[in-house]
């Protein structure tokens, strides 16, 4: 897989770099939502600044981690851990799939932790306002950490494309860029239109299902002669644009029963 960087002007390879850049930005949608929705954890003067390095350190261990599957590609899917329960459950665990499956539950228990505190009675107390605050280097550390795990399959599907570490290296510094610029524009929209907020936790809810339904697929886990398989991402999109359309329905919806709450108060009193 050696090359020399000239090699990546061919036209196969370019072709394979507009590849890989999309690759990048589809697979990159659900971490930059985890991103925009942690960095808010971290000092508000510091947020911008949190979501730039915590991408741009991820884009380095990313090459990292490129570098390393590339050597030990069949280590990684070698199984670790086995077992079978004829009739109840039977597992093969490698270390990809350990590393999704944890990634999953983590970002399942964020999504539910974070719906949980914003149904709090108190959540409008000011002490409690700062409560869920963590320091910038803590939210850093999360979202480089986070990033490695959604970055896996996105190396592995990468190598499957194509066999230029050059190529691959700077789909990924290019997908790092493009995830930097559109990170403030995620938050900012967020920080303005505050009821998209559950509906964005409720999307990463359903992320962290995928990767756990991926995780099951890897390990090749079968609970009662059932089969785990992942959720592909037609599903996943089509579930989101689901959830979008029915959060903009319910919003105007409720916009009008207040309009018609307003006016009939407005009749009550003229009369």
């Amino acid at each position: 897989m050696n090359t020399t960087l000239l090699s990546i002007f061919t036209l196969e390879n370019l072709g394979d770099l507009i590849m890989l850049i999309v690759l990048q930005a589809v697979l990159g949608f659900d971490n930059l939502l985890y991103i925009s929705l942690e960095s808010k954890k971290a000092p508000a003067d510091k947020q911008s600044f949190v979501r730039k390095m915590g991408i741009g350190l991820a884009v380095v261990f990313r090459i990292g981690l490129l570098l390393l599957l590339v050597r030990i590609v069949k280590l990684v899917e070698r199984p670790i851990i086995n077992f079978e329960f004829p009739g109840i459950a039977e597992g093969h665990f490698d270390l990809h799939s350990i590393i999704v499956l944890i990634g999953g539950v983590f970002i399942v228990w964020t999504a539910l932790k974070e719906i949980w505190h914003m149904m709090q009675t108190d959540e409008f107390d000011d002490h409690d306002k700062d409560k869920g605050k963590k320091s910038a280097g803590q939210v850093i550390f999360w979202i480089v950490l986070m990033n490695l795990v959604f970055s896996f399959d996105s190396i592995l599907s990468a190598m499957a494309l194509s066999e230029v570490v050059a190529v691959m290296a700077t789909a990924i510094v290019i997908g790092g860029i493009l995830m930097i610029w559109l990170a403030d524009k995620v938050s900012a929209f967020l920080e303005k239109n505050r009821m998209y907020e559950v509906l964005g936790l409720f999307i990463l809810f359903v992320v962290g299902i995928m990767l756990l339904t991926e995780g099951g697929e890897k390990a090749h886990l079968v609970f009662f002669d059932n089969e785990i398989t992942h959720m592909n991402k037609t599903t996943f999109y089509f579930v989101i644009t689901i959830m979008v359309l029915v959060d903009i329905v319910q919003t105007r919806y409720q916009k009008k029963l207040l309009l018609e709450r307003e006016a009939k108060k407005q009749e009550l009193k003229e009369s």
